[in-house]
């Protein structure tokens, strides 16, 4: 993940190690490593396109449109197994 000889990387893959543990592996019991790679591959779906970062103006990294609130009610959608979710307006 990092390149030889390139310390100036680890506090990077340090975060993103933490936040991965923190945000999920601390409430999932991991079966096996398929189930680990699923669980995984569901949050890192999750952060790249719900989940708001700061470096990116609180915006995820893959862009979604604003739904005025003249859409619908917003309605809860799990994500990660219901560890996380996030927020869509839908017509009643």
């Amino acid at each position: 993940m990092t390149a030889p000889r390139s310390p100036w990387q680890n506090p990077y893959i340090e975060r993103l190690i933490g936040s991965i543990r923190r945000e999920v592996l601390d409430h999932v019991m991991i079966l096996n490593e398929q189930h680990l790679k699923r669980v995984l591959k569901s949050y890192f779906d999750y952060d790249h396109a719900y989940r708001t970062h700061r470096a990116l103006d609180m915006d995820a990294p893959i862009p979604r449109p604003v739904q005025p609130p003249e859409v619908g009610p917003a309605w809860e959608v799990p994500e990660v197994g219901g560890l996380h979710h996030h927020y869509e307006r839908r017509v009643a």
